[in-house]
């Protein structure tokens, strides 16, 4: 039997071109997305006259190559063939070849990607004009007081306090606002449209209900309550926004007390939508502290009830993205009203729509309102566009079930959404809802037929791709911008992603219920409220792993290298998992490396050193000492001011149990870190000096030691003793009036392990003095320096104590000159060795120096928010047998 006969050419045409394709993602829109995208990126960053004249380069190239490719495209023999680039036996007249034809379309993508990059750097021109126009930028160098008529951009956001030196900072409220009329000091008065960011410096509030009756509480809450549209009269101070490439004009400082003088009210649409989302925290208000707090985020974005350590354990866990609305939630809601996105035109098609007889025009046009409604009510977050845009392009295609529709819709999205807002392209945000949802569409899908191929079942193949693929291109840029890795990220991820859906449906149930009916808005609320506190378990239990996070480089360089080496994993997965032994091994790895059992970390890192005695945190310009007393337990001097820093070096150094806490003084640099001190551990009592100053930090610590059950004593003088640890009190003296919180600082004089020590706080030259006159204060094997190394000190006190090792605990590039120059020279010429945190890192000393190789180590412990960067390692040698040893421990 003869077999088929071949597909017969059509007339004037090769066989080859009529040969049918397989059919591959469309990826036409593509290079446009990403030339208008990285158009808009410049564009807005230089003077608008620039970004004017790059739109006008980029029209001109585009019109010319685009005349090349018609010109091309038209070149014909004089009997109406083709003449250039025919293949040579065609005769004349034929239709262009393949080759031809891809030069042609080739030519056209090109024009059209540059069309579409004028388009972008012209509307980023305009858009940066407006930082430059009107006389608000002018007023702004010079730091002028003005009176501003503002319209509110955004939702008001509580700053949390921010230590800088001996004080925690109160609040403020910032807003993003557009500045429509403005006032000078002369009187003149203009009216503009100028993007500015409104900050109001807020009056620190006591905590507890009586605190929260007092003018400054209502003060907040008025300031809080302002909904965007709403237009306000200001007086403020203008001044230049620090940041490069900011989408504002100027920072306008409120010099004004009082709540917010309001000349015009929201509009309708935003009182309704800033009803909901008051509806829904009043709906969520009686829930467990962690469900109250994630509820309002999950569904709308309001992340305002969050508090900052499990905001921080979202972070670590890379969970973060579910209080940022995204396309997941739009894809929820969607999926209410239209059901399975492959059956919604067909006579099976699910969903409330064909419940309620609604017609498939019908149903189009109610997901059209629901996306609107959702950005208003979500607000018009990166995230929030980009999913409104997708979902308001591809809904067509969703209801069609054709997946190769959607990378289409998600890149005329961008090519929307940058065109219509050219500093999205400077969006991290954007940046990063943009590559999950592409990873999403294109790598998810590949990832999860090889795990159905080796048995994994459907569904759960399609989570572990799909939490893979996200984590895959967004690990480089996460890396960027908070210099880790978390190792725990996928599978928690899949943990929360089983909680997700249900809460996302019952939130917006009761968001939904809450207007028309409060307690079935309480009862739904409650019951979202289950699965929420699932996702915060998931997220504090990963976070508070030892290993959840790794420290990798920051900035580009260290994205660049993490994208590289994620490249490379991806690319050995499918030879490593052709040998099951070794892909258990590397799984292995990974849970040792995040559980941390035992001894491994000190044998990994070599931190703590063995037989180390005393342990000096990095917690930037701040101090946090440790003196190790057994079985996991220590004595514990300051809690820094970070309080991320604290827990993360005591994890480090294997801290459960800490039956004494001393601090020496209520400076925010010493007390400010105390919630992640007693975060997952046990602390006996605190005990403090007799100086309640600052009066509003003395308050905070006993707020928080009375919310986790732990006593508050006042330090006095006299012997004590913790298991091998043996200190003496020797400051502040009994009835002693210090003039200030530091000259109250509590001094130590500590023997453990055969070394003795002196702590000193941050006591000033005078109460130094008076401490040099004790007959109790022999000679010291260590100090730690008074005032993170000041230069003020008393030198006959450094004469006296004639240190072998001294210790400074301050911030790198700290703006106070700390440690001074002068310090540094009186003890290196006392002949100390002088470790500093700033340059060292973490820093534990051993001994006693019996014999030579006693040492000192110094570990690099990177805290969050220090800034700056590190000293090169170094080596010196105390008098005696005593060694120094500076090594990188990141």
């Amino acid at each position: 039997m003869r077999g088929a006969p071949a597909p017969a050419a059509a007339p004037g045409r090769r066989l080859d071109s009529a040969t049918p394709r397989p059919e591959g993602p469309d990826l036409r829109l593509l290079p446009c997305a990403l030339a208008a995208w990285a158009a808009a990126a410049v564009a807005v960053g230089v003077q608008p006259v620039a970004a004017a004249g790059g739109a006008v380069c980029c029209a001109v190239a585009g019109l010319v190559v685009l005349h090349a490719a018609l010109t091309r495209g038209r070149t014909e023999d004089p009997g109406g063939g083709r003449t250039a680039g025919r293949t040579a036996g065609e005769p004349p007249g034929t239709e262009p070849g393949p080759a031809v034809r891809r030069r042609g379309s080739t030519g056209i993508a090109l024009a059209t990607a540059l069309f579409c990059a004028a388009a972008a750097a012209g509307s980023g021109a305009l858009h940066a004009a407006d930082l430059h126009r009107g006389p608000l930028p002018g007023l702004a160098r010079q730091s002028a007081k003005i009176t501003a008529e503002v319209t509110v951009t955004g939702d008001p956001r509580l700053t949390r306090p921010r230590v800088h030196g001996p004080r925690s900072g109160p609040p403020a409220v910032v807003l993003t606002a557009e500045a429509r009329r403005v006032t000078a000091a002369d009187g003149t008065a203009t009216e503009v449209r100028t993007p500015v960011l409104v900050i109001i410096p807020l009056r620190a509030v006591p905590g507890g209900a009586e605190g929260e009756r007092r003018p400054g509480a209502r003060e907040r809450a008025a300031w809080l309550r302002l909904l965007p549209s709403t237009r306000l009269r200001l007086e403020a101070r203008a001044v230049p926004s620090r940041g490069g490439g900011d989408r504002v004009a100027a920072v306008l400082r409120g010099t004004g007390k009082g709540p917010p003088v309001v000349v015009r009210g929201p509009t309708a649409v935003q009182r309704a939508a800033g009803g909901l989302r008051a509806g829904l925290r009043e709906a969520s208000g009686g829930l467990p502290a962690d469900a109250r707090a994630l509820l309002p985020g999950l569904v709308v974005g309001d992340t305002s009830r969050v508090p900052p350590e499990l905001d921080r354990a979202f972070h670590a866990t890379d969970l973060v993205h579910l209080l940022s609305v995204s396309g997941a939630n739009l894809t929820i809601v969607l999926a209410l009203l239209i059901g399975p996105p492959h059956l919604a035109i067909r006579a099976e098609r699910r969903g409330l729509a064909p419940r309620f007889g609604i017609p498939l025009r019908g149903t189009a046009l109610l997901g059209g309102l629901l996306v609107l409604g959702f950005v208003v009510v979500c607000r018009p977050e990166p995230s929030v566009l980009r999913a409104a845009a997708c979902g308001g392009i591809a809904l067509l295609a969703i209801a069609t079930g054709r997946r190769r529709s959607l990378l289409p819709a998600l890149a005329a999205a961008v090519l929307s959404l940058v065109l219509y807002d050219p500093w999205l392209a400077r969006s991290y945000g954007f940046l990063l809802s943009v590559l999950a949802t592409g990873a999403l569409l294109t790598l998810a899908p590949r990832w999860s037929a090889a795990l159905q191929r080796r048995r994994v079942p459907g569904r759960a193949a399609e989570v572990l791709a799909a939490a893979a693929a996200a984590q895959a291109v967004c690990a480089p840029v996460v890396a960027v911008l908070a210099a880790r890795v978390s190792l725990v990220a996928i599978p928690c991820n899949l943990l929360a992603e089983l909680a997700v859906a249900p809460a996302t449906v019952l939130g917006f149930a009761a968001l939904a219920a809450a207007p028309l009916a409060m307690p079935a808005a309480e009862t739904l609320a409650w019951l979202a409220g289950w699965p929420v506190e699932w996702i915060a378990a998931v997220a504090r239990t990963g976070a508070a792993l030892p290993g959840a996070e790794l420290h990798w480089p920051g900035g580009w360089t260290g994205g660049l290298l993490l994208a590289a080496v994620t490249a490379l994993l991806v690319s050995l997965v499918p030879r490593l998992v052709r040998h099951p032994w070794l892909c258990a091994g590397c799984a292995l790895v990974l849970l040792t490396a995040v559980l941390r059992p035992g001894p491994l970390p000190r044998f990994v890192t070599g931190w703590p050193p063995p037989g180390w005695r005393l342990a000096v945190c990095d917690v930037g310009q701040g101090e946090a000492l440790v003196l190790p007393a057994g079985g996991g337990r220590a004595l514990v001097v300051d809690a820094g001011p970070e309080p991320e820093a604290v827990d993360r070096c005591l994890r480090s150094l294997g801290v459960r149990r800490i039956p004494l806490l001393v601090l020496t003084h209520f400076h925010a640099d010493h007390v400010a870190g105390l919630p992640g001190l007693l975060r997952g551990r046990s602390v006996g009592a605190i005990e403090t000096t007799t100086l309640d100053d600052p009066a509003d930090q003395a308050a905070f610590v006993r707020r928080t030691a009375a919310a986790a059950g732990v006593r508050v004593l006042r330090s006095v003088p006299g012997p004590r003793r913790l298991g091998p640890i043996a200190w003496q009190v020797l400051w502040p003296l009994p009835g002693l009036v210090a003039e200030g919180a530091n000259d109250a600082s509590v001094t130590m004089l500590v023997r453990t392990g055969g070394l003795t020590m002196l702590l000193l706080g941050d006591l000033e030259p005078p109460a130094q003095q008076r401490l040099a006159l004790s007959s109790e204060l022999p000679p010291v094997d260590i100090l730690k320096v008074a005032h993170h190394g000041s230069a003020y000190q008393d030198p006959g006190l450094l004469s006296r104590l004639r240190p072998r090792i001294a210790l400074i605990s301050c911030g790198a590039d700290n703006d106070y000159g700390h440690p001074a120059p002068r310090t540094l020279r009186a003890l290196r010429a006392g002949g100390a060795v002088v470790l500093r945190t700033d340059t060292h890192g973490a820093i534990a000393v051993t001994g006693p120096p019996a014999r030579p190789g006693a040492a000192v180590t110094a570990g690099r412990a990177r805290p969050a928010g220090s800034g700056g960067r590190r000293g090169a390692r170094g080596r010196g040698r105390a008098r005696g047998s005593w060694r120094c040893r500076c090594a990188d421990r990141s």
